[in-house]
């Protein structure tokens, strides 16, 4: 488990951005009709806003909550544009986004009191 989590810690970077870009491709990719995958859309947004939130919080750099900041406006500015590309933006995906964000902190947190991270606290980006 601590390989897992030391791996995470040290491409943080590149999985956020992954996450981020499919976050951003599948919200903005037009449709015709939304298809019809198991559980609620707002639990969908709440998934995808922790992962992505997630490997920052693990990592935890110096300027982690603008990080997160960054993730909420980007979630809402995403909200604002969706539909001029045949989407729906709607204010409570924002909040399942927002909700997911600080679930990913808080999951992170709590693997951070079991398996803090062994590597040297100074050496963050």
């Amino acid at each position: 488990m601590n390989i897992l989590f030391a791996t995470i810690r040290t491409y943080w970077i590149a999985i956020a951005l992954f996450i981020l870009a499919v976050i951003t491709a599948l919200s903005l990719y037009p449709l015709q009709s939304l298809p019809s995958v198991p559980g609620s859309d707002k639990t969908h947004h709440f998934i995808a806003y922790g992962a992505l939130m997630f490997p920052v919080a693990l990592r935890r750099p110096n300027n982690w909550m603008f990080i997160g900041l960054f993730f909420v406006f980007w979630g809402g500015g995403i909200e604002l544009v969706q539909p001029y590309v045949n989407r729906y933006g709607e204010w409570l995906d924002m909040a399942a986004n927002t909700g997911g964000i600080f679930f990913g902190l808080l999951a992170a947190q709590f693997i951070n009191w079991f398996w803090p991270d062994s590597q040297n606290k100074s050496s963050k980006n």
